[in-house]
C-alpha cells in the first residue's frame, strides 16, 4: 500500500465496458512526512474518496484484490481514506 492525495478527477467517456461506472481519481504519492512524492496515478475510487483527501492505494496485481476491481483491468485502487498517522509517536497527518 501506498500514501497518496488526491488532487483531480479523470473523465473517460469511451471505455472498456468492465470498468463502465468506476470513478477514476488523480492521485499523488506522498512520502511517511506528507510531502509530495514523484508521480502521480489513475486509481480506481473503490471507497468515496474526494479531491484533497490522502488516501491509501495499490497499483500492480494487488490493486486487482478488492471486490469492487477482482478479475477487471485495473492498475491502481484506492482502498482507504487516511484518518491520521504517526511515526515514532509523533503524529504526522489528522484528518
Amino acid at each position: 500500500m501506498l500514501l497518496g492525495r488526491v488532487v483531480g478527477t479523470v473523465v473517460a467517456t469511451r471505455k472498456e465496458p468492465q470498468i463502465e461506472g468506476w470513478k477514476l481519481l488523480l492521485v499523488r504519492q506522498v512520502d511517511a512526512e506528507n510531502r509530495d512524492a514523484s508521480g502521480y496515478v489513475v486509481a480506481v475510487d473503490a471507497v468515496g474518496a474526494g479531491v484533497g483527501e490522502t488516501v491509501l492505494y495499490a497499483s500492480g496485481s494487488s490493486a486487482r484484490q478488492t471486490e469492487a476491481t477482482r478479475d477487471r483491468p485495473c492498475d491502481a485502487v484506492i482502498m482507504a481514506i487516511v484518518d491520521t498517522w504517526e511515526i515514532g509517536g509523533a503524529e504526522i497527518f489528522r484528518k
